[in-house]
């Protein structure tokens, strides 16, 4: 599983267009069948910043999806930043829940 992350900064006057693009796109890229999410985000403590996360089955997946058109139209989102955009590619090999804070906890006792 790969979890692709960007954070952007989009100027006050673009931002309603960058999120018309980013919504339009994020119901694409839901559609994908190797794409298990996709989740648009403002940061509550920046107001012009923009996060977008993406999670995908495999690397093949997540590489068709990078060529793709509907991809450029997040490029050419990234080219309305007004600060350099934070783009990450996770790899994850494995996933817990709550099971985790609830082993954490027994032990502390």
């Amino acid at each position: 599983m790969i979890v692709a992350t960007v954070r952007m900064t989009i100027q006050s006057r673009k931002k309603g267009e960058a999120l018309e693009i980013l919504r339009s796109r994020g119901e694409q890229c839901s559609a994908n069948p190797g794409c298990i999410s996709f989740h648009l985000y403002g940061d509550l403590l920046e107001e012009n910043v923009l996060m977008i996360e993406e999670v995908w089955r495999d690397e093949e997946d997540l590489h068709l999806h990078l060529r793709s058109d509907e991809y450029h139209k997040l490029l050419l989102v990234l080219e309305m930043s007004i600060k350099q955009p934070e783009i990450r590619f996770d790899t994850v090999s494995t996933s817990t829940g709550i099971e985790t804070i609830e082993k954490a906890r027994i032990h502390a006792k």
